[in-house]
């Protein structure tokens, strides 16, 4: 009998996102709900609904001639994993994370973007592809554009650092944890070293990505209330692609 692990069977589609290949573009903007994955479509070009299972939404439009891919990934690490592999798996390599966070520093302003560079692995996942010490950090190529599309559309903007952590409620209602003063002094810390804003996916994405060879990003939205329009950040997030493509090309 042969040996198939070396050489499993080939998947026609996978099994949690329910996309196959040709069905994604290489570029793909990550929404964590499925309910913003057609606002950000609408950016883009002749985009269409091909995929939606779970918490799995995905559109794939057009940017030109570019095929470009939105897909949700639910809250979290794990879904956010799951999501990556997949979509790795039938030819994406460049991810950009688009989302909502809480600001932590006190020159920022509610509605301010964040392109992250990098993330405080304060979450479980990666820990399953990488030690500790190994950092989550974006692409720069995709930072740099992410950068530009900010700065051409006049939009108050930061580069740096999130937190990514596992429990929304451990740092919006810490002081009711049995773990409050270690959750509260790691917080003073995430802010006294400079640290953005705080999210729930980046660092598993950097770290995913970068064990995957693949390249990634994060374009957030730092708000202390909930937001009138993700509009602008939306599309600041499909102009960076474009930018992106123009890169890729040139090279």
């Amino acid at each position: 009998m042969p040996d198939t692990t070396a050489n499993p069977p080939a998947v026609e589609r996978q099994y949690h996102i329910e996309c196959g290949v040709g069905d994604v573009g290489r570029y793909v903007l990550l929404p964590g709900d499925p309910g913003r994955v057609p606002l950000i479509a609408s950016f883009l070009e002749r985009a269409e609904k091909v995929a939606q299972h779970r918490e799995y939404t995905t559109y794939t439009g057009w940017l030109g001639d570019t095929k470009v891919s939105v897909t949700s990934t639910g809250i979290g690490g794990p879904s956010t994993a799951i999501a990556v592999e997949e979509l790795a798996a039938i030819g994406a390599d460049t991810f950009i994370r688009v989302g909502t966070s809480g600001l932590m520093q006190p020159f920022m302003q509610s509605g301010d973007l964040v392109v992250v560079s990098g993330a405080v692995r304060d979450e479980g996942t990666a820990s399953h592809y990488m030690p500790m010490a190994f950092p989550a950090i974006a692409d720069l190529d995709v930072v740099e554009c992410l950068r530009e599309a900010c700065a051409a559309a006049g939009r108050r903007h930061h580069v740096g650092l999130s937190h990514s952590k596992d429990s929304f409620y451990g740092e919006v209602q810490p002081e009711r944890m049995p773990m409050a003063d270690q959750l509260q002094a790691n917080w003073k810390a995430w802010v006294m070293g400079g640290v953005l804003c705080s999210e729930m996916e980046a660092a598993t994405l950097f770290v995913v990505s970068s064990v995957l060879h693949k390249r990634a990003g994060g374009l957030m939205i730092a708000l202390n209330e909930n937001p009138k329009t993700l509009a602008p950040l939306c599309e600041t997030a499909v102009d960076a692609v474009r930018r992106l493509i123009a890169l890729d090309r040139a090279a």
